[in-house]
């Protein structure tokens, strides 16, 4: 099973706010490995644009510190899975946690 996981980054870790990154790391994971990763950097920002495009790039899973509850529908209706309140962390660090069952999520960082 091939999964594309979207890690929102600033400075090469997790960014804690979604919509603000730098830039995403794109992980690629078949038969629960990760088989590849590239970083790329979003469009501008403006509201609703991110689910469309990581849709668009075949992103199935997003690890995220912090989401509006708007994004989290708008991913929902693109069949993306969101995790949200991840650890300040390297994408793959998290990536790795997920497949081990140990991502630790907590509250949503994103508090408007």
């Amino acid at each position: 099973m091939k999964l594309l996981f979207a890690i929102p980054l600033e400075n090469g870790r997790l960014c804690s706010h979604f919509g603000h990154c730098q830039q995403f790391s794109i992980i690629e994971v078949e038969n629960n490995a990760i088989v590849g990763e590239v970083q790329v950097t979003p469009p501008p920002h403006e509201p609703g644009l991110l689910p469309r495009w990581l849709a668009e790039r075949g992103v199935t899973d997003v690890i995220a510190g912090g989401m509006g509850q708007r994004a989290l529908d708008l991913f929902a209706a693109q069949n993306i899975k969101v995790n949200v309140g991840a650890q300040h962390k390297d994408p793959k660090e998290l990536v790795t946690d997920w497949l081990q069952n140990s991502l630790v999520t907590g509250g949503n960082a994103c508090d408007h």
